[in-house]
């Protein structure tokens, strides 16, 4: 095993208690790769393609840290080399900045500091507000947000969190208060702290919009992604006072120069929530024990990329993989990211296997863009474990209509969605036989339309003309109802993204529901 970076010297003390292990920072890499089984890392050994290539024996990457755009997962997968980081290491780190930025916010300390290091005795300039007893709004709910929270009632705050995809038990569990929307929680916040994943929707979550209906002399907290917040509405809200006061440790473009320095009321550190010696230590020995794991047969939890699978079971369940991650996703989009159980039922010869791979990587595609850390077929239980989403597979040796068949269930507050689906043909094609209540048969498509309605004449033309209008192509098409005159659901196949405002469009055509899936 070659060591390439310094780690924690408890990691390296594990690793050597079982393995040869050599520490080299020095030599060429692509002289010696191929002579070592594992290779720790950290960010500045760069695991390309190429290089990887010539690395005949590696079995497995460990990268001490939470990243790994070092490493060329891809090309990693493709050979069968376990790529696993250490993801959890920063959890505290970053809780406690965000607590630190928190409280010196409030009581503006580093002004304060300011001015006395520059010789201004400013006692009642900087005299800031309490903590206790205001309201904590914390948008974002994952594993860093849960321990901001646990702290910041330890400081006597009301905390009040929202996260669709974290339910009210786990919310019960720790004390905090669930809000019921968004804007619930920017009327209510005296501070709001963000711990959102960065994904194209939650990129600038944070604008003029958002500011707006904030109540007036809210105080933001910034420790998680610069791109949540949109920088330049952030600054016009300090100036009108709308916003009292703000504490960034992350910004859009880094280093960053920008206007906000300028503003006394604003709070800057320079992306240090991760920069703790303990952060750095626990990576090492994490990842030490990922990478141990790896070359022991042992579950690696921390993988990046896809497990090894039993060749035998593969060549059974693995047309069923991607089914299973596009029925997940479905749900998941279908339910609105509202869930707090989910149930994979199995029927037919799919009953005779060990599913839970399936299970997986259901979840896995459930929750891709909805958490703020890469979700993969490792981690994709522990993600749903810790926002208390109860999971459960049946089992049924025969089906009705089809030789296999797979279902998600989502349920949330008394309401389910479900899906089905199969595979069709040679090519094991992926069909929806079952959505929201109705049977019906379309191939699944990268770009899905669903709508809920009225069983009336007309509908389908002015569908179609809608779609036309916007310039957007139907692939297929299939249509189900409960009964003549009753309610209808039409699924649709597209070949283009469909502009948002069609979408409104639709919605204000009277349909009962109208949803755009991307599920590519």
């Amino acid at each position: 095993m070659l060591v390439r970076e310094p780690i924690a010297e408890a990691g390296l003390e594990l690793l050597r208690r079982r393995f040869d292990v050599d520490v080299d920072s020095a030599s060429k890499l692509e002289d010696r790769l191929g002579e070592y089984d594992a290779i720790v890392i950290r960010s500045a050994t760069r695991l390309t393609a190429e290089l990887l290539e010539r690395a005949g024996r590696l079995r497995v990457i460990g990268r001490a840290g939470v990243g790994v755009d070092n490493v060329d997962v891809e090309a990693a997968t493709r050979l069968g080399i376990i790529v696993a980081n250490a993801p959890e290491s920063t959890v505290v780190s970053a809780a406690e900045h965000t607590i630190g930025l928190l409280v010196a916010l409030a009581r503006n300390i580093p002004q304060a500091h300011a001015a006395l290091k520059g010789g201004e005795w400013a006692r009642s300039r900087y005299g800031g507000v309490e903590l206790a007893d205001k309201t904590l709004g914390v948008l974002g709910f994952g594993r860093i947000g849960q321990q901001v929270a646990r702290r910041a009632l330890g400081l006597g705050m009301r905390v009040l969190a929202f996260d669709p995809f974290v339910t009210r038990e786990r919310h019960r569990e720790l004390g905090v208060e669930r809000a019921s929307s968004q804007d619930e929680l920017f009327e209510q916040a005296d501070f709001l702290t963000l711990h959102l994943p960065l994904t194209d929707e939650t990129r600038q979550a944070i604008g003029r919009a958002e500011l707006d209906r904030m109540r007036h002399g809210v105080r933001l907290v910034n420790a998680a992604r610069g791109e949540l917040l949109d920088e330049e509405a952030l600054l016009e809200a300090l100036r009108s006072g709308k916003v009292a006061g703000a504490a960034l440790d992350v910004f859009s473009a880094e280093p960053y120069t920008g206007p906000l320095l300028a503003e006394e009321s604003v709070v800057v550190t320079p992306h240090l929530a991760a920069s703790t010696g303990e952060a750095q230590d626990r990576a090492g020995v994490i990842v030490a024990e990922q990478v141990a794991a790896a070359l022991e047969g042992g579950l690696v939890r921390n993988a990046v990329n896809i497990p090894v699978v039993g060749q035998e079971d593969l060549e059974v369940l693995g047309p069923f993989l991607p089914l299973a991650a596009r029925l997940g996703r479905l749900a998941m989009e279908l339910a609105a990211g509202r869930v707090e159980a989910v149930e994979l039922s199995y029927e037919g010869g799919l009953a005779e296997y060990d599913t839970r791979l399936l299970t997986v990587a259901a979840l896995n595609g459930a929750f891709q863009g909805r958490v703020e850390r890469s979700v993969n077929y490792v981690n994709a239980p522990l993600v749903a474990a810790e926002r208390g989403i109860a999971v459960r597979e049946t089992r049924q040796p025969s089906s009705r209509d089809f030789t296999n068949l797979m279902r998600v269930t989502t349920s949330a507050e008394g309401e389910e969605v479900r899906v089905a689906g199969t595979t069709i043909g040679r090519e094991d094609r992926h069909w929806l036989v079952h959505a929201l209540g109705f049977d019906l048969e379309i191939e699944l498509a990268p770009l899905m339309a669903f709508f809920r309605y009225d069983d009336v004449p007309g509908v389908i033309g002015r569908v179609g003309s809608l779609f036309g209008d916007a310039g957007v192509n139907i692939a297929n098409m299939a249509v189900s109802r409960s009964r003549r005159g009753g309610k209808a659901l039409m699924a649709l196949s597209i070949d283009h993204v469909a502009p948002a405002e069609l979408l409104e469009r639709f919605r204000s055509e009277g349909f009962d529901d109208a949803r755009f899936i991307a599920l590519a």
